[in-house]
């Protein structure tokens, strides 16, 4: 059993101490924006984030959260999707396939907190995530029109 707190709710889940985050976010919990993508922490799909942090919830066991540790997926980044980085991603229409992009957001949306300025030199080294359609261009755009929004 695990206790966790998920999008402010504390939830608990019968699941091994090994069982990767996300398949307790999508299987256990229902919480599907988080994405399967290629379960060795490399491609960014499954991002979310634990105590503010973006982390690769593929890999992560639940035996490495505690029970006070706040985790957020795209579901509870914002109630009406209004957050910065969403309203920038609608506005200039980022995503392609769209299958990456919760990650890819939540990704970006951590960065926004540790550096709310960031150049594209930054955003290129911070943001790891791959975007199978090639939408980074994009999504550099959309990340400096976040800077500007408010939430």
């Amino acid at each position: 059993m695990a206790t966790l707190n998920v999008n402010g709710q504390t939830l608990t889940v019968d699941v091994e101490d090994d069982t990767p985050l996300l398949w307790v976010l999508r299987e256990q919990l229902g919480l599907t924006g988080a994405k399967y993508g290629c379960g060795i922490a490399q491609c960014g799909s499954c991002t979310v984030h634990v105590d503010g942090a973006p982390v690769r919830s593929c890999v992560f066991p639940v035996s490495a959260l505690s029970g006070t540790a706040k985790i957020t997926t795209i579901e509870g980044l914002s109630k009406a999707g209004d957050h910065p980085v969403q309203k920038a991603w609608a506005e200039l229409d980022v995503p392609q396939c769209g299958y990456c992009q919760p990650g890819m957001i939540m990704a970006v949306a951590a960065m926004l907190k540790t550096n709310p300025n960031p150049t594209d030199e930054d955003i290129d080294a911070e943001i790891t995530n791959i975007c199978r359609c090639g939408t980074f261009v994009r999504v550099r755009e959309g990340v400096h029109l976040a800077k500007t929004k408010k939430a």
